[in-house]
């Protein structure tokens, strides 16, 4: 999904005077892959920590590092405006103090200056230096000017201390990139969307359940697409293997059915849409057994009782602004289940797909889909990956909402 948010995007990149200088050679190479275009900007101090050469390598792309290098002169104006966004990692208490007095002595502090796009910092330097006043005034008055702040990580610091002061990793900047840019187009911004996702298990006694073999990707993936549209998201997940990068994801981790069919129901008046992707137990031991059943001889038998069906319930609730979409997993007269499934539980759309298909259900990382509306239409997709599936299930979802 990181692919399809950062493909042609303008990353300019700041690179200061700090020993975390050589991670982001992780950072450019990664949005690279992802299709965004790198141009960097570095300060006279951050060469000593890693070569232009090496950087103008890996971004494909000259790299500033001078206003004027004696015969030329590099417009800083010009790469303020280029920018889809600026992100300096990592960044220094000393370049952090020159932004907030707009102190503009080097290129990169130029580019801060006449930068016109979103502007995102990662600290980076030694506990005390994090922890002193002076920068912690300096950090406010940054975010209170829109400079998205980055927080530090906690470990061990260059200086050989332990504590806060770690530039965020790589990966954890990436996905706040991607955050910033989404949101600036945010078409379900306003919107909350309950998404539920993975399997529930069934106990049987301390050791022992019922359940099945869902891995909680594709319910994960349309609460991520969702959310990169701007939604406030809920994810009511079941035991899942797989959980959302992005932490301003509410999840809501559930085990039984009847766990997730209370929180669902609880939370579904305040939402407009509901993506009911998790697969859910259609029957629960009608017995708990508080110690371990032992093995004995012969056959045993467990009574199993109907558990309460949330779509149904969801459905039954729902009103005219609300969009509910189910998903119906078949093995065979899959168009005719999935049609049932589509009256009975007053579901707008619902999205099909059979284990008969290679590559579709359980255990992969695509999918195989068909679209059945309520209004009898049908459209049927190829195989394709989880994530764009998600996006496929948000496009539509904004259309029915225009």
């Amino acid at each position: 999904m990181k692919g399809e948010i950062l493909k042609d995007k303008r990353i300019l990149l700041g690179i200061t005077g700090s020993i975390a200088a050589y991670k982001i050679l992780l950072l450019i190479r990664d949005l690279r892959k992802a299709g965004a275009e790198v141009k960097v900007v570095m300060t006279p101090s951050a060469v000593e920590f890693i070569t232009p050469l090496s950087v103008s390598t890996l971004s494909n792309n000259e790299v500033f590092h001078r206003i004027s290098d004696g015969e030329s002169w590099s417009n800083h104006v010009e790469l303020g405006l280029w920018a889809d966004i600026f992100v300096i990692a990592p960044c220094t208490a000393n370049t952090l103090a020159s932004m907030c007095t707009g102190r503009c002595d080097n290129m990169l502090l130029a580019c801060y200056l006449s930068a016109r796009c979103p502007v995102m910092a990662a600290p980076a330097m030694d506990l005390d230096m994090w922890a002193h006043p002076t920068t912690k005034r300096n950090i406010f008055q940054l975010e209170k000017d829109g400079v998205e702040i980055i927080n530090v990580g906690y470990g061990e610091l260059a200086s050989g201390l332990t504590g806060n002061g770690r530039m965020a990793e790589p990966e954890k900047i990436l996905r706040n990139i991607v955050v910033s840019l989404a949101h600036k187009q945010a078409t379900f911004s306003g919107k909350k969307v309950l998404v539920t996702a993975g399997p529930t298990y069934e106990s049987i006694d301390p050791v022992r359940f019922i359940g099945n073999w869902s891995s909680g990707r594709m319910g994960v993936s349309i609460a991520e697409a969702f959310f990169l549209h701007g939604a406030e998201v809920h994810l009511i997940a079941g035991p899942v293997q797989h959980f959302p990068e992005y932490e301003d994801i509410k999840v809501h981790s559930v085990v039984s059915a009847k766990e997730m069919y209370d929180k669902a129901v609880e939370l579904w008046p305040e939402m407009d849409v509901g993506i009911l992707a998790a697969a859910v137990a259609d029957y629960t031991p009608g017995q708990y057994f508080e110690e371990k059943v032992k093995k004995k001889g012969g056959e045993w038998s467990i009574q199993l009782d109907r558990t309460k069906d949330i779509a149904h319930q969801l459905g039954k609730a729902k009103i005219n602004n609300q969009i509910l979409v189910g998903f119906a997993l078949e093995t065979s007269d899959e168009i005719k289940n999935a049609k049932s499934k589509l009256k009975k539980k007053n579901f707008d759309w619902i999205v099909l797909n059979s284990l008969n298909d290679q590559g579709a259900g359980f255990g992969h990382l695509t999918n195989k889909v068909t679209f059945l509306h309520a209004n009898g239409k049908k459209e049927l997709f190829d195989l394709k990956s989880k994530n764009e599936v998600a996006l496929d299930i948000v496009m539509e979802t904004e259309k029915r909402l225009q």
